[in-house]
């Protein structure tokens, strides 16, 4: 026999030409003039002859494939197969490419197959061309696609249409699910599909400690299958007779979720074991989350697009992680069920795959760089010329710094100190003031140190004054102090005084230091208002209603004035600080398996925000939480009462006088769930809650 292969030096045209020559076949493939010193590279290979491989130059963008005509001629009523295998596999091509290859490739390849009078056309297809149809697609189904919205569907579906269209040249479709590399070897040429979230998943292995319980949703439906079993499927279905016109689903008899395809795979990375949840009201949550809306919307389209950016990860993956669709393969058993051809389940083959890409295609010293968005910018807050920055940016200058003598203050200080600044150390307590100083002193710091009581403005009024008459006033304000409390509001309905309290110290307090610093910097045109505020200002965490409102109006008034202070340089910044490891948290002993913040990491986005002097420094996690509350209101909604089920209120709280964080909850019932014990459930809920909410005040 002989064979025409579009394709042959591709991914699966390199598995299946050595299949069609086994079969004693000659193989006629097509390849770009420039591409021609392949062709010796894969008969030796392939370990054949000049006879048996043999190129013909062409281009799929051309019609009849720019096939010349002495080539045609010679090639007419001799080609018993015509397999058409070029297009483009990648969902992330522009739209034009992928037009251009895979409905126009395909209409000049059928032109081509005419002209040769082939015996059959081999068509390449995908389960793409069924688009996102929510059920089970059959082999006999193509108009009744749906979700086509997306540019390699919509070109698959619409290459598959030109072949069903044509007349007078006999065809067999073939729609392979998402193809890896071959199930013994694991062996595979480029990064798609799954692979792409592979370096996520090896850092996520080396970062996450292996006792942490990690718990994911099921997700969409993952069809995937070896490249071996494909070309298979497709050699042995292409020489069964009475097959013409059929349609053939190469899909795995069992789909994957989402969520059990990444524990099968952190599990080749050895991390940590992931449940899958089934959770029915988490997966009616899930499907009213409009992916495809808010990527499109502004700001989540540019928010999101950094992010997978970051993880280096296409932005069009999204749509798979609820993949609706599920495949009928009938025709396909039908056939190769009597020849033995099985597909093998993903689990028997994970290992060599993964262990071809970790040897093969991980990039070298860069999957350190992936263990997770959250913990590079953790450490990479800072350009690696900060401190140079820094010294240049505070050398000489006063900083106000309050709540200077633990935490986040205390490290500010120590390095504003170190980086040139005359600090001005501000706190209630005399002896904690005392100590700083002489530390700062002792590294050859230079400070101040003032006792002031920033909830009192009496207190706050003298310190300005003496601030303004000692130092002439202050270059940069770093309002630092705060109250926090953590109580739901049914709950709080005899406690109206925590609100005043809060608000007092959080809002009025900095409020009156703004007020009495800011004239002195509008005057010299120089100064600049750093307010450390709160991840829960964008994430709005249930039970912390008088610490987010106080926060939440210093963060309003710093936007309505830096506006009137701009063209005077003096600037505002906010930061929405995520949850720090310092001693205002530690009377929450839930907090105690939280991921959080060091003091220093915390100060470093201080210092981050002094260099750059940003608008706003937020996490990801807070700007995910604020794009949630603007375009999903009602699941965000949702989301954060479960939360405030999973995490109660303490025996504090309630007014019961001890400290009950950790008593367990009544809200969640895993007490039918074998794997998770009762005793357990809201340890387990909050360590999930706390792992992929990170950094927000629960």
């Amino acid at each position: 026999m002989q064979y025409f292969v579009t394709g042959g030096t591709g991914f699966i045209g390199r598995f299946l030409v050595p299949k069609l020559l086994d079969r004693g076949g000659i193989v006629y493939l097509l390849v770009r003039e420039s591409s021609l010193d392949k062709i010796e590279t894969l008969r030796a290979l392939w370990g054949v002859s000049k006879k048996q491989v043999i190129p013909v130059v062409g281009d799929l963008s051309k019609g009849k494939l720019g096939i010349g005509k002495k080539d045609l001629d010679s090639l007419k009523g001799n080609i018993d197969h015509f397999f058409h295998l070029a297009a483009i596999y990648d969902i992330s091509a522009d739209a034009e490419s992928q037009r251009v290859a895979n409905v126009e490739g395909t209409r000049n390849a059928m032109g081509a197959a005419r002209a040769m009078k082939a015996g059959c056309f081999h068509h390449t297809s995908s389960i793409a061309a069924g688009g996102l149809y929510d059920g089970e697609f059959t082999e006999d189904m193509f108009e009744e696609a749906t979700g086509l919205d997306n540019p390699y569907f919509l070109t698959k579906h619409e290459s598959e249409g030109v072949v069903r269209n044509s007349r007078g040249l006999k065809y067999r479709i073939y729609r392979p699910a998402a193809v890896v590399g071959h199930s013994q070897t694991g062996e595979i040429d480029k990064i798609d599909g799954p692979y792409y979230f592979f370096k996520a998943i090896a850092a996520a292995g080396k970062a996450i400690p292996s006792w942490l319980p990690l718990f994911t949703m099921k997700g969409g439906n993952l069809n995937i299958v070896p490249v071996d079993y494909v070309v298979a499927a497709m050699d042995a279905i292409a020489h069964t007779p009475g097959q013409d016109g059929k349609v053939f689903h190469l899909t795995a008899d069992k789909s994957y979720s989402v969520g059990d395809t990444l524990a099968l795979f952190l599990k080749q990375a050895h991390g940590p074991n992931m449940r899958t949840l089934e959770l029915p009201a988490v997966a009616k949550l899930s499907k009213k989350l409009p992916i495809n809306s808010i990527i499109k919307r502004q700001p989540a389209k540019g928010a999101i697009s950094m992010f997978m950016k970051e993880m280096q990860i296409p932005v069009e993956l999204l749509d798979m992680l609820d993949y609706p669709t599920t495949y009928d393969n009938s025709n396909t058993h039908e056939v190769l069920d009597p020849l033995g051809i099985v597909c093998p389940p993903l689990e028997l083959y994970a290992p060599a795959i993964w262990e071809y890409w970790q040897r093969n295609l991980r990039s070298p010293g860069r999957a350190d760089r992936l263990l997770g968005v959250v913990e590079q910018w953790r450490r990479q807050v800072l350009p690696a010329k900060s401190n140079k920055q820094l010294v240049k940016a505070v050398k000489g200058k006063v900083v106000v710094v309050t709540g200077s003598t633990s935490g986040i203050g205390l490290k500010c200080a120590h390095r504003l100190a170190d980086a040139g600044a005359t600090v001005v150390l501000a706190a209630r307590t005399i002896e904690k003031l005392e100590e700083t100083l002489e530390e700062i002193k002792a590294r050859g710091g230079k400070a101040v140190a003032y006792s002031v009581d920033i909830s009192d403005m009496d207190s706050c009024d003298r310190f300005v004054e003496r601030v303004n008459t000692e130092l002439d006033g202050a270059d940069i304000l770093i309002n630092n102090a705060g109250r926090s409390i953590r109580r739901s509001v049914e709950n709080s309905f005899d406690r109206y005084h925590d609100f005043e309290r809060t608000m007092q110290l959080n809002y009025f307090g900095a409020l009156r230091l703004i007020f009495g610093l800011a004239p002195g910097m509008l005057e010299r045109r120089s100064g600049h208002i750093i307010n450390i505020s709160s991840i829960g200002v964008l994430a709005s965490p249930p039970r912390f209603s008088a610490y987010v409102a106080s926060k939440a109006a210093l963060d309003a008034f710093s936007a309505c004035a830096a506006a009137e202070f701009a063209d005077r340089k003096v600037r505002f910044t906010t930061i929405n600080m995520p949850l720090v490891r310092t001693p205002m948290i530690a009377p929450t002993k839930l907090y105690n398996a939280f991921p959080t913040l060091s003091p220093d990491e915390a100060g470093d986005l201080v210092m981050k925000a002094i260099v750059q002097k940003p608008k706003r420094v937020a996490t990801p996690a807070g700007i995910m939480g604020a794009m949630t509350q603007a375009l999903t209101p009602d699941l965000t909604e949702l989301i954060l009462n479960q939360a405030y089920h999973v995490f109660p209120d303490s025996m504090a709280a309630k007014g019961d006088g001890a400290d009950g964080d950790d008593k367990k909850s009544k809200s969640m019932d895993f007490s039918n769930r074998p794997s998770v014990t009762a005793g357990d459930s809201l340890e387990v809920a909050q360590r999930v809650f706390a792992y992929f909410f990170r950094g927000i005040h629960w």
